[in-house]
């Protein structure tokens, strides 16, 4: 069953009526730990009694959260023949916005309150999640079931990473989202230009550069290389070309690993990408409609593409259709990685749920299922994590949008190669402040007329040594992990 949630602006709670809320779920203030009751009723003032969960359609349904449209469209049908067979337990999805979900969730975490049994979490917002000590995280520990059942060798081990914490395994990932480079094919052919000959992003500048051609001779491009800016629609691109390069914030274990060599490297090289007489980049915001025209008229002639990044293509920049291939990401060095990774969805159980063996049944019932894994890239562009589902026909089907390309192959072919990407608290705060010295660092290649990474890399070095310094006097302020970085 689907059943919509209240929205984040629902119904306020009076004072007072928390305490007959605690009630109908057999509790009492008294029960609770002083912190926990604060906490309880707080969570209750500010967000709807849905939270609760007091009511459903069936009595005996388990919530199931989750914030994407495209889940839920994938997800009714298999969860109704679930219920209709007489499955246990009866689940009763929900979408829910995502900041929503993830305050709601919080608050039921942090005040030990009901919230769903299963939850869908986006990579964003797994910080939250794991800002506390690895036996205090809301979800249910996975590890031991999935070691016990051979599922750690069933699925891509990098999709695991943003999901993990200490060593630990705290939710089913739901994809593995490689990133190639989509570029405009027909430019490209009728420029006569050869893309084999592109091994790094100094071959992909230097062999494209003839699409950037002054046509009108307005003293401008007609056209730039790539979309990439300082500004903070693209933020995620600069974590994910750091990572690409085996950079990244934070090592496996939370530890700040902000100002390193590699780090430097990359934020030097991208401001010649957006700054001085030879940048190749522009500002083409994703999910927005002036964005979309940009692209669609051919201002740029590459975009970087997660594999769900087709998808979204596919329904915003339909004038691209048939006029679009896919690329293994340039390497920042000869025989270096060629794709990195950028979002992300997970499937967890709450800790506190009753029922964990019918939870993890259903979990891997709906996440392992064949059929799911097929729609899912079908509908969504999606490959699933599930290695012995990738020999399966449907990711050999040519796709018209990227002139027939069988993209499915290519993406798994780029799988194995994924980076890390350890999730912490702090890692939003160490992008913002990787921002701002990169924000920075341009203002100072155009103060100084120097735009060759050779010349910069020093000085974005110390500049990422004062984000490395800011990001650490926000560690040594978590009172509950008492300064340490997990």
């Amino acid at each position: 069953m689907l059943t919509p949630a209240m929205g984040s602006s629902g119904g306020n709670v009076r004072p007072g009526s928390w305490i007959r809320a605690l009630s109908l779920l057999g509790l009492s203030a008294a029960s609770l730990p002083p912190a926990a009751a604060v906490l309880g009723l707080v969570a209750l003032l500010t967000t709807p009694l849905a939270l609760l969960g007091l009511r459903s359609n069936d009595a005996d349904a388990v919530k199931f959260w989750t914030f994407a449209n495209r889940h839920v469209d994938l997800y009714t049908d298999p969860i109704e023949a679930w219920n209709v067979s007489g499955g246990d337990p009866i689940v009763d999805l929900r979408l829910i916005g995502m900041q929503a979900l993830q305050r709601r969730t919080m608050d039921g975490f942090l005040a030990r309150i009901p919230t769903a049994d299963l939850i869908e979490a986006e990579v964003r917002m797994m910080g939250s999640f794991f800002a506390g000590p690895t036996d205090a995280v809301g979800f249910l520990d996975l590890t031991d079931r999935l070691q016990a059942e051979g599922l750690l060798e069933r699925i891509n081990p990098a999709s695991f990473s943003p999901w993990m914490k200490d060593g630990r395994v705290f939710g089913l990932p739901h994809d593995v989202h490689p990133v190639m480079l989509g570029y405009r094919a027909d430019l490209v052919e009728e420029a006569g230009i050869d893309v084999s000959e592109i091994e790094t992003w100094a071959d992909f500048a230097r062999v494209m550069r003839p699409l950037m051609a002054d046509e009108d001779d307005d003293g401008e491009p007609d056209r730039y290389l790539i979309s990439f800016w300082t500004t903070g629609p693209h933020r995620s691109t600069l974590e994910m070309l750091m990572l690409q390069a085996g950079g990244g914030f934070f090592d496996e274990s939370g530890e700040p690993v902000i100002a390193s060599d590699v780090n430097a490297r990359v934020l030097a090289t991208l401001v010649g990408w957006v700054a001085g007489p030879d940048r190749i980049a522009a500002d083409v915001p994703e999910f927005n409609a002036a964005g979309n025209q940009l692209f669609g008229s051919g201002f740029i002639v590459a975009n970087f593409a997660p594999d769900w990044m087709c998808n979204v293509w596919k329904n915003d920049v339909a004038t691209l259709h048939g006029k679009m291939r896919l690329m293994p990401l340039p390497a920042w060095e000869p025989g270096g990685r060629r794709t990195s990774v950028r979002g992300g969805t997970m499937l967890g159980i709450a800790r506190d749920a009753p029922d964990h063996d019918k939870l993890w049944t259903f979990a891997k019932k709906l996440y392992f299922d064949p059929q799911l894994a097929r729609d899912l890239y079908q509908v969504g562009d999606i490959i699933t994590p599930l290695r012995d589902l990738w020999d399966d026909p449907v990711f050999d089907q040519p796709d018209p949008y990227f002139m027939g390309q069988r993209k499915g192959r290519d993406y798994m072919a780029l799988a194995d190669d994924l980076p890390p990407r350890p999730s912490t608290p702090y890692n939003e705060i160490a992008l913002s402040r990787v921002q701002d010295e990169f924000i920075a660092l341009v203002a100072e290649a155009d103060r100084r007329g120097e735009y060759g990474a050779e010349e910069l890399e020093p000085l974005a070095l110390e500049l990422l040594e004062r984000a490395e310094a800011s990001v650490r006097k926000q560690i040594e302020r978590n009172v509950f992990l008492g300064g340490q970085t997990r």
